[in-house]
């Protein structure tokens, strides 16, 4: 646990939790945070380098179930009015290679296991090689299945967006974050973030890359954080990040006069997240 004071003189905490979120959520109390945000890995893109990580599931199929067991222990540690803020990549069934750039590129620490896997199409969902495999909906759909209240399609829109060397479709620009409830009333502060103009916020979302990652292979921008933790908390609020990477979330929360609680399986990323604290 870690404790910063912020120029209003109050103290906030950061707390790292290092293990599996399936383990660790169940010991965390019932209605006890107001707002998670998060970006669990993406399926087949990363290995995270340890055996118990999601993402590195035999089928897209058996990552969707994992990340609904998760949230529904996100569901439980939530508030009643509490909200959660989930960004989820999609990725393309392929027979024959990964490629160099795009969802499905080859990247320093991606394991042989998993290029492997990305080269034939999963069967599942009735797809086809080169098919979209729409996985950040198929979450969504899930989730609302299980309960969540579906209130909320943001598509963040990357400034500097990855290249693709794609003649036959469109390079991908953008990247979804669902919002989700897990009552009918729930805190939502639409004053918190407007528009240049002071309209309601739309959703979309036009945000650039941050300068650095600390290391973490898939960092979101600061500000897509601040966004979702403004419009979904009040200060000394408790923001949860079940996939905390290398803090982010927490950061700013911190920043922003919440309290954060993170959840990192890689002990690399826990550690990074503490040093980070007074960024």
């Amino acid at each position: 646990m870690a404790q910063l004071k912020l120029k209003l003189e109050q103290e906030v905490e950061l707390r790292v939790l290092n293990g599996d979120c399936g383990k660790l959520l169940p010991t965390l109390d019932a209605n006890s945070i107001q707002c998670c945000v998060t970006s669990p890995p993406y399926w087949g893109l990363r290995d995270y380098d340890h055996p118990d990580q999601i993402g590195a599931e035999p089928s897209p199929e058996l990552y969707v179930r994992n990340l609904v067991a998760a949230f529904r222990e996100v569901r439980r540690v939530l508030k009643a009015d509490g909200t959660l803020w989930l960004n989820v990549g999609d990725g393309y069934a392929r027979n024959g290679g990964t490629g160099k750039c795009g969802p499905n590129a080859v990247v320093g620490n991606t394991k042989k296991l998993i290029q492997k896997r990305n080269c034939k199409v999963p069967d599942v969902w009735g797809l086809k090689d080169r098919d979209l495999m729409g996985l950040p909906w198929r979450v969504a759909f899930a989730l609302q299945e299980d309960g969540w209240i579906l209130r909320s399609k943001i598509a963040w829109i990357k400034k500097t967006a990855m290249p693709e060397s794609v003649k036959n479709r469109p390079t991908n620009a953008t990247e979804e974050i669902f919002l989700f409830a897990k009552s009918p009333t729930y805190y939502y502060d639409s004053t918190a973030v407007r528009e240049e103009s002071g309209a309601n916020l739309r959703n979309y979302w036009v945000l650039g890359p941050d300068p650095s990652s600390y290391g973490h292979p898939a960092a979101f921008p600061r500000e897509l954080a601040r966004r979702c933790i403004l419009l979904g908390s009040r200060e000394h609020d408790w923001v949860l990040d079940p996939f905390g990477g290398s803090g982010t979330t927490g950061i700013v929360a911190n920043h922003l006069g919440r309290n954060a609680m993170l959840v990192e399986l890689n002990p690399e990323y826990a550690e990074c997240a503490k040093e980070r604290l007074f960024d």
